[in-house]
């Protein structure tokens, strides 16, 4: 299996599309998985074959969203009566991570990656961390996430896929963010600062 995935990705994406997804399907949307279908991805993001690392398998609906309100009534203005192809703010990825998280509320989610799509569906593994093992804990590389400041990133933005969706990054492509967020870069150039001593 491993010398599949050191083909060119779009050989891999056609192997995961044609073979995994029929049994992706058969499962349940989440479920544990034995080990990482992509060994080499899954070492990049920071998974190790020990102690304290989990794997899931996430089952997303493709497509856009449903505004959940009675009958399609949104009592507002025109411009917010659209019920039918909304936009969610963040990436499918981002939303698996979200659901693994709630399902595994004692672990810690590191991060995830595609493992294959259909017509219907796109299916992720994430990458979860026991914080309280003992093989997590007296690691020096991974004692950063047992802080209780670490809980539920995946709610917050901070895993890899919630970053993109907020924008964040290095280099010119992400100047709108600089600041921390969109808002904050907008709310500086649009303040006007008049200093005592000017």
């Amino acid at each position: 299996m491993m010398g599949t995935f050191l083909l060119p990705f779009r050989f891999v994406r056609h192997h995961l599309t044609q073979h995994g997804c029929w049994q992706y399907r058969q499962l349940s949307g989440l479920h544990r998985a034995p080990r990482p279908t992509r060994p080499d991805k899954a070492r990049r993001l920071g998974y190790k074959a020990k102690q304290g690392y989990v794997i899931y398998r996430v089952r997303v609906r493709r497509g856009g969203r449903k505004r959940p309100v009675p009958k399609g009534a949104t009592y507002g203005k025109p411009v917010h009566h659209g019920v039918n192809q909304i936009k969610f703010a963040r990436s499918l990825q981002s939303t698996a991570e979200e659901r693994a998280g709630r399902h595994c509320g004692a672990l810690r989610v590191l991060n995830s990656y595609w493992v294959g799509e259909d017509s219907t569906y796109k299916f992720f593994e994430v990458i979860l961390i026991d914080p309280f093992h003992k093989a997590v804990r007296r690691n020096p590389d991974t004692q950063w996430i047992t802080r209780a400041v670490h809980k539920h990133r995946e709610m917050r933005g901070l895993t890899s896929a919630g970053k993109k969706s907020r924008g964040l990054g290095k280099g010119h492509k992400f100047h709108l963010t600089i600041g921390g967020s969109r808002r904050a870069a907008w709310r500086r150039r649009n303040t006007l600062q008049l200093h005592r001593y000017r």
